[in-house]
């Protein structure tokens, strides 16, 4: 986007709009501040922050340990085992660049967690301007605002006022969007590095580029396909494939474990599954149906038949709703291509929802007209979903669905 701040009869026009995201963005953490402070009064002492917590202690809970731990101590050269000999959790899950971010923010004010706060706040106002301009080609300034009210307002919210490295990324993804879309490659050769090591994901981009590139090359004849732009596609996908793939390298070179970031990351999952097994890509969606409807009294082939007509009613969304149509070719094959990547890779608990924020432009199906009783509606479910996920996640906190 340095490019539009160049060209000086637009500086004013991106002001404006700047500091209308400004206004919108602090509403939104004034009223997410609220919830964090009354779920902080309504939190039971069985809470994992105990009878009467803190915001801060909220900022830094849960994954934000990890990042604190890793701003301090660094990664482990030797993975940490339990009594049955297995790898159990620890920093290798999480990648190095908010935390470091976060920790050098942090050293004029002697405390990591101001580092973090910071860096998510921060980060969380820049990605919504960057979403503002990746929807306004496509849709008026009114309904892309309202697309950006909902996305600072969103049931995930809250990831902008604790120690989460989720909106960095999205200030990292909605760049490179930005940067597809205005077919601005350069910049690409930056930012997938930034997002691969700042959390996990990059491997949908590779996947979107592929898809992508698929698409360009039908449709070259509505739009002129340069071999320039081809070499970039396909570098940039297959830079995107090695840094996703990087991580499981380090790791195994740092403990000498070829499958360190593998192991770690399953130590996660079999505190479900209970098995040893390997990671099969696929497996764990299909796994998990049958375990959470176990769970919930119900018989495992429900839970295989809900997965499918899941997937096909996502994927008839994707492909066919007018609302998402309008928000363009991109936006919508990344949407699909982040949906694969975790059906690949993930196992489905409470944290699904923390998980999905990266297909955040969605939003701006939602705001597309309908009428204001429709915006205003979607706002309050938004709100609601927020405070039910604060509430859940921080003032309960208390059980294996209450994690974020």
């Amino acid at each position: 986007m340095a490019d539009v701040l160049l060209r000086a009869p637009v500086r004013a026009e991106f002001a404006r709009v700047a500091l209308r995201v400004a206004a919108v963005y602090l509403l939104a953490r004034v009223v997410t501040t609220g919830f964090l402070l009354l779920a902080s009064m309504l939190a039971v002492p069985q809470s994992r922050f105990g009878a009467d917590p803190t915001i801060g202690s909220f900022v830094m809970g849960w994954d934000a340990e990890w990042y604190s731990f890793i701003a301090g101590h660094g990664y482990p050269s030797e993975l940490p085992r339990g009594d049955d000999g297995r790898v159990t959790t620890n920093q290798w899950a999480f990648m190095p660049l908010y935390p470091m971010i976060a920790g050098l923010v942090g050293v004029p004010f002697g405390q990591y967690a101001v580092g973090a706060l910071g860096v998510s706040l921060v980060a969380g106002y820049l990605s919504a301007l960057v979403l503002f301009h990746l929807l306004r080609p496509r849709l008026d300034e009114t309904t892309t605002m309202w697309a950006v009210v909902f996305f600072v307002s969103g049931p995930l919210a809250a990831l902008f006022q604790v120690g989460y490295a989720e909106p960095l990324f999205l200030l990292w993804l909605f760049c490179a969007l930005w940067c597809v879309t205005r077919r601005r490659y350069a910049w690409l050769y930056l930012l997938i590095p930034l997002m691969g090591y700042t959390r996990p994901g990059v491997l949908a981009f590779s996947l979107f580029l592929a898809l992508f590139g698929v698409w360009r090359w039908f449709s070259r004849r509505r739009e002129a396909l340069a071999a320039v732009e081809v070499v970039h596609i396909v570098a940039l996908g297959l830079l995107a494939a090695v840094v996703g793939f990087s991580w499981q390298y380090i790791a195994g070179v740092v403990t000498g474990e070829p499958d360190a970031y593998l192991e770690t990351e399953l130590s996660w999952r079999r505190a479900w599954t209970g098995e040893s097994g390997g990671f099969v890509p696929f497996d764990g969606f299909v796994r998990a149906s049958a375990i959470w409807f176990r769970l919930w009294g119900q018989p495992e082939w429900a839970g295989y038949v809900a997965l499918g007509l899941v997937l096909v009613a996502v994927a008839a969304l994707l492909l066919f709703a007018p609302a998402v149509r309008r928000l363009g070719v991109e936006l919508r094959l990344w949407s699909v291509s982040y949906l694969v990547y975790l059906l690949a890779v993930f196992f489905p608990q409470s944290s699904l929802f923390r998980l999905l924020v990266p297909v955040s432009p969605l939003f701006g199906a939602l705001a597309v007209p309908r009428s204001t009783a429709w915006r205003v509606g979607v706002l309050m479910a938004c709100l609601a979903g927020q405070w039910w996920w604060i509430y859940s996640m921080y003032a309960l906190a208390n059980t294996y669905y209450q994690i974020p």
